[in-house]
């Protein structure tokens, strides 16, 4: 086994630790105040486009996707310790790199499985970082934990030329970002279907199209959640769209939901390992500066030990992380399937742990806006719930182990 990263990676990385340490960490404090300034919190601060410009001229641009016509062509285990470093500073770094969700795995659907024409219309603005968007599919007077609940009706009109949306989605990633220009919805298009993993299409639907309202926003743990362009409660009341909005086939939505998921998934758990990576950091500055009962906090046998298990848990996570981009790059999504889950149910829990002793240890300043790791905690907890909770990779785990033995 080799361990260390390839020449390319290498180079990306110093790239992009040094981009981190000269634009993004003195930005944060920036952005808060530029933020603060504005007249909408769902304003863009200028600083976050000062950030686009200096990685797109550096060449940290879009570096998830895969592919070299539309991406920087790096694979899952080459990106995985880039994204890492990006979860240091989850509310800025991934969009500079233009690699934050829901826009990534958008621009995935879209590079996979959209026509000429939705590629061109909207995916390569995406790209290029000009406009955002949004994915619609939790909803909540369901279950969504399982996607094949959700109720939102997407109707053929008589002719055949266009599709009608009606329903109500909430949690709704990007909708409440003002360049966020597209929705990509999830709906059923044959609520009846035998198949209950065929009745899901998906289908795009612009922001200005009428009877398509974002009626609020949805806080997470009190805060306005800029790390993924704001969460919204959305409205379609007959919402209209050409047929040809559709995103691949009729009865395909569940199949691209799951393709788009798997890669959002361990994009998740790399940037988790940065945000655990920034914990350790405060909490030793915090251990080594700060002294209580007569002798630093770094002497303390708990302290002690939070760090030590912190690290022990970061390492452990890593490698697992690694060996499932490993996988997803040589025997697919799919071959990765146990993995994937595997990461999904461990990172969030040992990195709310983690982050959870760094607020310990800061003390009242842990839980206020002074230090990152309050919003970095309500990150990383909602991570036990989006793209899946936990409990469901949990079951479909299980299920796969136990079928051995059956």
């Amino acid at each position: 086994m080799d361990f260390a990263f390839d020449a390319r990676t290498e180079e990306l990385r110093g790239k992009l630790l040094a981009f981190m340490d000269e634009h993004v960490y003195p930005a944060e404090a920036v952005a808060d105040e530029q933020r603060a300034a504005l007249a909408s919190p769902w304003q863009t601060p200028a600083v976050v486009g000062e950030l686009k410009a200096e990685a797109r001229r550096q060449g940290l641009w879009n570096l998830f996707l895969p592919d070299t016509e539309h991406g920087a062509g790096l694979t899952n285990l080459q990106y995985a310790p880039l994204a890492e470093i990006t979860g240091r500073s989850p509310q800025l770094a991934p969009t500079a790199l233009n690699c934050a969700a829901p826009d990534t795995g958008n621009m995935e659907v879209l590079a996979q499985f959209g026509t000429a024409e939705q590629k061109k219309r909207w995916l390569e603005p995406l790209l290029a970082g000009e406009i955002r968007s949004a994915f619609a599919m939790t909803e909540p007077e369901v279950a969504s934990s399982d996607a094949t609940n959700i109720t939102t009706l997407i109707e053929r009109s008589p002719d055949g030329s266009e599709y009608v949306i009606s329903g109500r989605k909430w949690y709704i990633s990007g909708a409440m970002n003002p360049d966020c220009e597209i929705f990509i919805v999830m709906g059923k298009t044959d609520p009846d279907g035998a198949d209950i993993r065929r009745q899901q299409s998906m289908v795009l639907v612009p922001r200005d199209t009428p009877g398509l309202e974002v009626r609020r926003a949805m806080r997470v743990y009190g805060y306005e959640d800029h790390y993924h362009g704001g969460h919204a409660e959305v409205v379609f009341d007959r919402v209209r769209v050409p047929a040809a909005n559709l995103i691949g086939e009729e009865g395909g939505g569940f199949a691209i939901a799951q393709a788009r998921l798997g890669p959002g998934r361990i994009h998740h758990c790399m940037r988790l390992i940065g945000m655990a990576e920034r914990a350790i950091e405060l909490m030793c500055r915090r251990a080594v500066a700060r002294t209580a009962f007569g002798k630093p906090l770094a002497q303390q046998g708990v302290v002690q030990e939070w760090i030590a298990d912190a690290r022990v848990a970061v390492e452990q996570l890593r490698l697992l992380v690694l060996k499932t981009a490993w996988l997803m790059d040589t025997v697919g999504n799919r071959g990765a399937h146990t993995e994937i889950q595997a990461i999904k149910i461990a990172t969030p829990r040992a990195v709310v742990d983690i982050l959870d002793r760094a607020v310990q240890l800061h003390g009242a300043g842990g839980v206020s806006q002074d230090f990152p790791l309050a919003e970095l905690w309500a990150a990383a907890r909602t991570l036990r719930l989006a793209d899946g909770p936990d409990e469901v990779h949990q079951r479909s785990l299980a299920r796969r182990e136990l079928k051995r033995y059956l």
